[in-house]
Protein backbone atom coordinates (compact mmCIF):
# COMPACT_ATOMS: atom_id res chain seq x y z
CA UNK A 1 0.00 0.00 0.00
CA UNK A 2 1.34 3.42 -1.03
CA UNK A 3 2.27 5.96 1.46
CA UNK A 4 0.12 8.69 1.07
CA UNK A 5 1.15 12.38 2.22
CA UNK A 6 -0.83 15.34 2.16
CA UNK A 7 0.78 19.12 1.82
CA UNK A 8 -2.17 21.51 2.80
CA UNK A 9 -2.55 25.18 4.26
CA UNK A 10 -5.79 27.08 4.14
CA UNK A 11 -3.42 30.13 3.12
CA UNK A 12 -2.55 30.98 0.16
CA UNK A 13 1.12 31.82 -1.03
CA UNK A 14 2.67 29.40 2.18
CA UNK A 15 4.84 27.58 -0.94
CA UNK A 16 2.67 24.31 -0.27
CA UNK A 17 3.88 23.14 -4.57
CA UNK A 18 7.38 24.42 -3.78
CA UNK A 19 7.22 21.87 -1.17
CA UNK A 20 5.88 19.11 -3.16
CA UNK A 21 7.97 19.70 -5.24
CA UNK A 22 11.28 19.23 -3.68
CA UNK A 23 9.96 16.73 -1.56
CA UNK A 24 9.13 14.50 -4.65
CA UNK A 25 12.79 14.78 -5.98
CA UNK A 26 14.32 14.17 -2.49
CA UNK A 27 12.00 10.86 -1.73
CA UNK A 28 12.04 9.82 -5.29
CA UNK A 29 16.03 10.22 -6.29
CA UNK A 30 18.87 8.27 -5.20
CA UNK A 31 21.27 9.99 -2.42
CA UNK A 32 24.57 11.47 -3.40
CA UNK A 33 27.24 8.07 -2.20
CA UNK A 34 24.95 6.26 -1.05
CA UNK A 35 24.44 2.84 -3.52
CA UNK A 36 22.22 0.93 -1.24
CA UNK A 37 19.67 3.81 -1.48
CA UNK A 38 16.83 2.56 -3.90
CA UNK A 39 14.95 5.15 -5.85
CA UNK A 40 11.38 5.21 -5.03
CA UNK A 41 8.14 5.42 -7.17
CA UNK A 42 6.13 8.67 -6.31
CA UNK A 43 3.35 9.74 -7.95
CA UNK A 44 1.85 13.74 -7.18
CA UNK A 45 -1.69 14.61 -6.65
CA UNK A 46 -2.53 18.25 -8.09
CA UNK A 47 -5.86 18.91 -6.25
CA UNK A 48 -5.57 22.77 -6.87
CA UNK A 49 -7.39 24.37 -9.96
CA UNK A 50 -4.56 26.91 -10.64
CA UNK A 51 -2.77 23.47 -11.81
CA UNK A 52 1.09 24.92 -10.56
CA UNK A 53 1.64 21.40 -10.06
CA UNK A 54 0.74 20.09 -13.38
CA UNK A 55 2.82 22.78 -15.09
CA UNK A 56 6.26 21.92 -13.53
CA UNK A 57 5.84 18.25 -14.17
CA UNK A 58 5.27 18.74 -17.97
CA UNK A 59 8.33 21.44 -17.83
CA UNK A 60 10.32 18.75 -16.15
CA UNK A 61 9.06 16.40 -18.46
CA UNK A 62 10.02 18.68 -21.48
CA UNK A 63 13.21 19.28 -20.48
CA UNK A 64 14.26 16.22 -19.30
CA UNK A 65 11.76 13.32 -20.79
CA UNK A 66 9.34 10.67 -19.28
CA UNK A 67 10.60 9.80 -15.97
CA UNK A 68 8.76 6.15 -15.07
CA UNK A 69 9.07 6.99 -11.20
CA UNK A 70 7.25 10.41 -10.90
CA UNK A 71 3.70 10.65 -12.53
CA UNK A 72 1.19 13.19 -12.41
CA UNK A 73 -2.63 12.80 -11.53
CA UNK A 74 -4.67 16.13 -12.12
CA UNK A 75 -8.37 15.70 -10.12
CA UNK A 76 -10.33 18.51 -9.34
CA UNK A 77 -13.86 19.01 -7.58
CA UNK A 78 -15.23 15.24 -7.38
CA UNK A 79 -12.54 14.02 -9.23
CA UNK A 80 -10.22 13.71 -6.39
CA UNK A 81 -10.54 11.09 -4.58
CA UNK A 82 -10.99 9.12 -7.49
CA UNK A 83 -7.38 10.52 -8.58
CA UNK A 84 -5.51 9.55 -5.09
CA UNK A 85 -6.99 6.02 -5.32
CA UNK A 86 -5.56 5.41 -8.37
CA UNK A 87 -2.31 7.16 -7.63
CA UNK A 88 -1.81 4.51 -4.69
CA UNK A 89 -1.79 2.11 -7.33
CA UNK A 90 1.06 2.70 -9.00
CA UNK A 91 3.64 4.15 -6.90
CA UNK A 92 5.20 3.40 -3.56
CA UNK A 93 4.71 7.26 -2.09
CA UNK A 94 2.25 10.11 -3.34
CA UNK A 95 2.48 13.73 -2.29
CA UNK A 96 -1.19 15.57 -2.74
CA UNK A 97 -1.09 19.14 -3.31
CA UNK A 98 -4.30 20.26 -2.27
CA UNK A 99 -5.71 23.92 -2.84
CA UNK A 100 -6.06 26.35 -0.25
CA UNK A 101 -9.86 27.63 -0.10
CA UNK A 102 -11.59 24.34 -1.01
CA UNK A 103 -12.58 23.03 2.27
CA UNK A 104 -14.08 19.33 0.75
CA UNK A 105 -10.73 18.76 -1.25
CA UNK A 106 -8.14 19.90 1.94
CA UNK A 107 -10.08 16.88 4.15
CA UNK A 108 -10.37 15.02 1.40
CA UNK A 109 -6.65 14.85 1.24
CA UNK A 110 -6.45 14.98 4.79
CA UNK A 111 -8.29 11.78 5.29
CA UNK A 112 -6.43 9.97 2.82
CA UNK A 113 -2.88 11.20 4.53
CA UNK A 114 -0.82 8.99 7.19
CA UNK A 115 0.96 12.38 7.79
CA UNK A 116 -0.35 16.10 6.45
CA UNK A 117 2.27 18.37 5.94
CA UNK A 118 1.62 22.56 6.70
CA UNK A 119 4.22 25.14 5.14
CA UNK A 120 4.05 28.39 7.11
CA UNK A 121 6.01 31.12 6.83
CA UNK A 122 7.37 32.89 10.27
CA UNK A 123 4.81 36.17 10.63
CA UNK A 124 1.98 36.84 12.75
CA UNK A 125 -0.33 37.12 9.86
CA UNK A 126 0.65 33.02 8.67
CA UNK A 127 0.90 31.98 11.83
CA UNK A 128 -2.75 33.05 12.42
CA UNK A 129 -4.19 32.12 9.38
CA UNK A 130 -2.33 28.15 10.27
CA UNK A 131 -5.16 27.82 13.37
CA UNK A 132 -7.58 26.94 10.98
CA UNK A 133 -5.68 24.56 9.15
CA UNK A 134 -4.53 22.14 12.03
CA UNK A 135 -7.41 22.43 13.69
CA UNK A 136 -9.62 21.28 10.25
CA UNK A 137 -6.61 18.11 10.54
CA UNK A 138 -7.13 17.45 14.20
CA UNK A 139 -10.99 17.76 13.40
CA UNK A 140 -10.24 14.90 10.54
CA UNK A 141 -8.22 12.74 12.84
CA UNK A 142 -5.22 13.28 10.84
CA UNK A 143 -1.05 13.92 11.77
CA UNK A 144 -0.11 17.52 11.35
CA UNK A 145 3.17 18.40 11.05
CA UNK A 146 4.12 22.35 10.72
CA UNK A 147 7.04 22.71 8.53
CA UNK A 148 8.46 26.46 8.94
CA UNK A 149 9.16 27.78 4.85
CA UNK A 150 11.04 30.47 3.71
CA UNK A 151 12.44 31.19 7.06
CA UNK A 152 14.84 34.12 6.63
CA UNK A 153 18.10 34.29 8.16
CA UNK A 154 18.00 34.10 12.21
CA UNK A 155 15.75 37.60 13.37
CA UNK A 156 14.58 38.24 16.83
CA UNK A 157 10.81 38.63 15.66
CA UNK A 158 10.98 34.78 14.15
CA UNK A 159 12.41 33.39 17.21
CA UNK A 160 9.88 35.13 19.45
CA UNK A 161 6.91 33.41 17.49
CA UNK A 162 8.82 29.80 17.30
CA UNK A 163 8.91 30.10 20.69
CA UNK A 164 5.47 31.26 21.11
CA UNK A 165 4.30 28.54 18.45
CA UNK A 166 5.88 26.06 20.88
CA UNK A 167 4.74 27.15 23.56
CA UNK A 168 0.96 26.47 22.51
CA UNK A 169 1.62 22.69 21.53
CA UNK A 170 2.10 23.67 17.92
CA UNK A 171 3.17 19.99 15.89
CA UNK A 172 6.58 22.57 14.66
CA UNK A 173 9.08 19.87 12.87
CA UNK A 174 12.43 20.05 13.51
CA UNK A 175 13.52 20.50 9.69
CA UNK A 176 12.97 23.85 8.10
CA UNK A 177 13.34 25.42 4.83
CA UNK A 178 15.31 28.74 4.73
CA UNK A 179 14.51 31.56 2.05
CA UNK A 180 16.74 30.44 -0.66
CA UNK A 181 16.94 31.14 -4.38
CA UNK A 182 18.16 27.52 -4.72
CA UNK A 183 14.62 26.34 -4.29
CA UNK A 184 13.22 28.29 -6.76
CA UNK A 185 16.40 28.10 -9.18
CA UNK A 186 15.38 24.03 -9.37
CA UNK A 187 12.06 24.59 -10.23
CA UNK A 188 12.12 26.90 -13.24
CA UNK A 189 14.37 24.41 -14.70
CA UNK A 190 11.62 21.54 -14.15
CA UNK A 191 13.72 19.76 -11.41
CA UNK A 192 14.27 19.70 -7.67
CA UNK A 193 16.81 21.29 -5.48
CA UNK A 194 18.54 17.97 -5.09
CA UNK A 195 19.43 17.32 -8.46
CA UNK A 196 20.50 20.43 -9.54
CA UNK A 197 22.75 21.07 -6.67
CA UNK A 198 22.47 17.87 -4.50
CA UNK A 199 25.47 19.52 -2.07
CA UNK A 200 23.92 22.60 -1.50
CA UNK A 201 22.16 24.07 1.84
CA UNK A 202 19.25 23.77 0.41
CA UNK A 203 19.07 20.26 -0.78
CA UNK A 204 20.36 18.89 3.30
CA UNK A 205 17.48 20.79 4.29
CA UNK A 206 14.80 19.04 2.21
CA UNK A 207 16.42 15.74 2.82
CA UNK A 208 15.96 16.10 6.46
CA UNK A 209 12.37 17.11 6.02
CA UNK A 210 11.87 14.01 3.48
CA UNK A 211 13.50 11.72 6.74
CA UNK A 212 11.32 13.24 9.13
CA UNK A 213 8.45 13.38 7.66
CA UNK A 214 8.67 9.24 6.72
CA UNK A 215 9.31 8.71 10.49
CA UNK A 216 6.23 10.61 11.37
CA UNK A 217 4.40 8.47 8.75
CA UNK A 218 5.64 5.24 10.29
Amino acid sequence: MALVIAIVQSKGGAGKTSVTVHLACALGGRRMGDENDVRKRVALVDLDPLESLTKWFHLRESRLGPDARLTIHTGVGWRAQGEIERARLDSEIVLIDAPPHDEVALRTAVRASAVTIVPMQLSPMDLWATWPTLEMIAREGGRALLVLNRVPPRARVADALVADMTRAGMPISRASLGNRTAFVAAMIDGKGVTETEPRSAAATEIRLLADEVLRKAA
